[in-house]
């Protein structure tokens, strides 16, 4: 779909603006087909190179998705800081694990960057563990404290200039990084999705690809069923056998996924006063 969010992206995706403009020809507020917009692509901008044609379907896939009322639209992704996860949502909560992995990567030559370098890392990481207690019981009187530690700890030069240097990139994204202070619920990693992925990367590893469009299907499906039961903590045997045989002792996956959200105050902060 096209529409002004769609021209919002495209802008910053760097779409010179006479592929805007030539762009601006096409239906919009209509949701498009895949073979109908790659026809209307070809029609109205023709010379467009392959990774600007890519840009240009993501921003319109995203628009559509932000428009559509199949699923609830998600309002805060929580991921790391790859270009490839900015505009899905209107907000990014930003993983401090990965944050954390940067530090890691320093390497100092000398005792005393050493020291610094150690001294830090404990520092970040005790500072992770009161957010995690934050989530626990958030208070307005926590989360302004909390905003001035965490100024406190990446903008005070500790005298290691490539710990300063990061120190500065990690300074710019207070806002992501403490977006649970604002929503507690979001979680402050996002390991949960990374080893989920790790699974279906174990798998092609083990057979490689499929051979057809419904191996492919069929292979997402299982896959999907695999992890869902998993985090449910239902035995996906006992699952299957349990359909197969037509039992019905075990509910359906989207009932048990329901009763157990219902425990939990997911999107809470997000409901108005």
């Amino acid at each position: 779909m096209l529409n002004p969010l769609f021209f919002s992206l495209i802008e910053d995706f760097k779409i010179p603006i006479k592929w805007q403009n030539a762009l601006k020809l096409l239906p919009q507020e209509t949701v498009l087909g895949e073979e109908e917009f790659n026809h209307l692509l070809n029609k109205y901008v023709p010379s467009l190179g392959s990774q600007q044609v890519t840009r240009i379907k993501e921003a319109a896939a995203i628009v559509f998705y932000h428009q559509q009322t199949d699923c609830p639209v998600v309002q805060t992704l929580c991921c790391d800081d790859a270009p490839q996860f900015k505009l899905i949502t209107a907000d990014r909560a930003l993983c401090w694990v990965h944050e954390g992995r940067h530090y890691k990567k320093l390497s100092p030559m000398f005792h005393c960057h050493q020291t610094i370098l150690g001294k830090f890392i404990k520092e970040f990481w005790d500072y992770y563990r009161e957010l995690l207690a934050y989530k626990d019981a958030p208070s307005p009187e926590a989360a302004i404290l909390l905003r001035s530690k965490f100024r406190l700890l990446f903008e005070t030069p500790s005298g290691y200039e490539l710990l300063d240097e990061r120190k500065q990139l990690t300074a710019v994204k207070e806002f992501e990084l403490l977006r649970v202070l604002e929503h507690p619920e979001l979680p402050l990693h996002n390991n949960p999705a990374e080893l989920a992925a790790r699974t279906m990367v174990q798998r092609r590893n083990i057979s490689y690809a499929t051979q057809t469009i419904e191996g492919t299907q069929a292979w997402d499906t299982f896959m999907s069923l695999v992890a869902t039961a998993r985090q449910l903590g239902i035995s996906f045997f006992d699952y299957v056998r349990d359909r197969i045989s037509q039992l019905g002792i075990i509910p359906s996956l989207s009932t048990i996924i329901h009763e157990k959200s219902a425990l939990y105050p997911l999107g809470l902060s997000w409901q108005p006063d």
